[in-house]
């Protein structure tokens, strides 16, 4: 009997924690830079982006074991970024994951320089797959054009002027497919590139991650009105303190799970085609049922 989802899940996580536990091994320590760095890199969490990248890998036949360095740049990635939003000048959030965050225990400028660092060393991560030059060229082009001021920080900004105004639903989609759906978009890419796979495959692969990016959004933001703070980890209800537009307070909750199941649905379909998605499928509907 082959392993269950869950176990792929699972062994998919261990592979990564292993290899992000070693990425700053032998590397030169200034003041407690790498241990404000790995305190947030090495917090756990769902891990889904480096997932995505290795189990797209895995669907369009490539190596999964090379396409670690890939996944866990996009890991990095978003670890800086979550050190970012949390900062007083931005969410000013004080718990992240169940514990305190960067700058609590570090101090703001520490925790500045480790998201800072995370996101120059993410690249430096792509440059060591054990992959052709064409792809790892492919791989920069793809994880910086979603994190920059066309991606993930052109939300983030987006993200700060909308608060304390009601942002539509056209509004919020494009915010939150630039802040939190496009390097999910990406991480799944960036699986496909290190697999070789073609065009038309990465557009479908895309399209899954696009769809995945959209749901995860809604159910986290009904999940920060339903959930308590034990379940998540981080503070319920901190967007309504900072006054920020959600997709419940555009579509209430009974709208949101509908839009979930929609998206949800929608990146299933975008998988018609490929052999070996049944992950990817179970993924996607795991995710819009989750409880944290």
């Amino acid at each position: 009997m082959g392993k269950s989802f869950t176990e792929l899940m699972a062994q998919d996580k261990a592979v990564i924690e292993e290899y992000l536990s070693h990425v700053f091994e032998g590397e030169m320590r200034h003041a407690d830079l790498q241990e404000a760095m790995e305190y947030s890199l090495l917090a756990g969490g769902k891990r889904i982006r480096p997932v995505l990248t290795l189990e797209t890998c895995r669907m369009c036949g490539g190596d999964v074991l090379a396409a670690l360095p890939f996944a866990c740049a996009a890991e990095m990635v978003h670890t800086y970024s979550l050190i970012h939003d949390d900062l007083p000048a931005m969410d000013d959030d004080a718990l992240r994951r169940g514990r305190p965050t960067s700058h609590v225990v570090f101090g703001e400028a520490t925790a500045i320089l480790a998201g800072d660092a995370l996101l120059t060393a993410a690249f430096e991560q792509l440059t060591r797959a054990q992959l052709p030059d064409s792809l790892i060229v492919a791989g920069v082009r793809c994880l910086s054009q979603a994190v920059g001021s066309a991606g993930m920080v052109g939300g983030q900004a987006l993200d700060m002027a909308g608060e304390g105004r009601a942002l539509d639903q056209g509004e919020l989609e494009l915010l939150q497919g630039l802040k939190t759906g496009a390097l999910i978009s990406a991480a799944a890419e960036l699986g496909c590139i290190a697999a070789g796979g073609d065009p038309g495959q990465r557009v479908q692969v895309r399209a899954y991650a696009q769809a995945l990016g959209r749901a995860f959004q809604v159910r986290d933001d009904m999940l920060d009105i339903v959930s308590l703070q034990e379940e998540i980890g981080k503070p319920v209800g901190s967007d309504q303190v900072n006054e920020k537009s959600t997709f419940v307070t555009a579509l209430g909750l009974e709208g949101c799970a509908a839009l979930v199941e929609q998206l949800t649905q929608r990146g299933i379909e975008a998988l018609i085609g490929f052999d070996n998605s049944e992950f990817l499928i179970w993924l996607a509907r795991s995710l819009a049922q989750r409880t944290k």
